[in-house]
């Protein structure tokens, strides 16, 4: 039996002038607004171009459907975090436990920062997670983190490798959104990256001698 495909989901079109730009940017600002303030289930093209003032015909020249929208959204949210992650861990000018270091307390005030657009996000993933732009996303972050672990780990096997970057890109995330699920204080952000990031460190030490 063939493997099912999943459709994909990207914009209709892309704008080309500045005037076909500013409707989309309209479009995006509008549709963060809506879905923070009505959530995923109640998120609707219609709604989304009430809010940006303009009709749903032009929106639907850019965005087929609400499902494009959403992964618009979360495909930017993609692109900063692998533009962070490889920004910060690519870095020569500093070690790489530092590099580490400095990518933990990014993303945990980053995760602080965007909780709620996160979170509404998350629960319209059932929409899109399956469509292969999600998977593109996903595996641009593991090549990074891929090439970093390499690079700490130069005698690790492969297998001890892709454990040591499990371990941390899973970790980061799923306990990065728990934490970041109830409102935080500067300082309290800041140790809690710090001690996460103590405990990465001191396990990649560990994997080294």
């Amino acid at each position: 039996m063939s493997e099912r495909r999943s459709p994909r989901i990207s914009t209709r079109k892309e704008p080309k002038q500045a005037r076909s730009n500013d409707l989309v940017t309209a479009v995006l600002d509008a549709a963060v607004q809506v879905l923070e303030k009505e959530g995923a289930q109640r998120f609707t093209t219609a709604r989304v171009a009430e809010r940006a003032g303009v009709s749903v015909g032009s929106l639907y020249q850019y965005f087929p459907n609400k499902a494009a929208i959403l992964f618009r959204l979360q495909s930017d949210e993609w692109r900063q975090t692998t533009e962070m992650l490889r920004g910060l861990l690519v870095d020569e000018s500093q070690p790489p436990l530092q590099r580490l270091r400095n990518l933990v307390h990014a993303f945990i005030r980053s995760e602080c920062e965007e909780a709620r657009m996160r979170i509404a996000l998350s629960d319209a993933a059932p929409l899109y997670r399956d469509a292969p732009e999600a998977r593109e996303a996903k595996a641009a972050g593991e090549g990074i983190f891929q090439t970093f672990i390499a690079e700490v780990l130069p005698l690790a096997s492969d297998e001890q490798r892709a454990l040591a970057r499990e371990l941390i890109t899973t970790t980061l995330g799923s306990v990065g959104k728990q934490f970041s699920e109830t409102p935080r204080s500067v300082q309290e952000t800041e140790a809690f990256s710090g001690a996460m990031a103590d405990m990465f460190c001191a396990y990649l030490e560990s994997r080294v001698k």
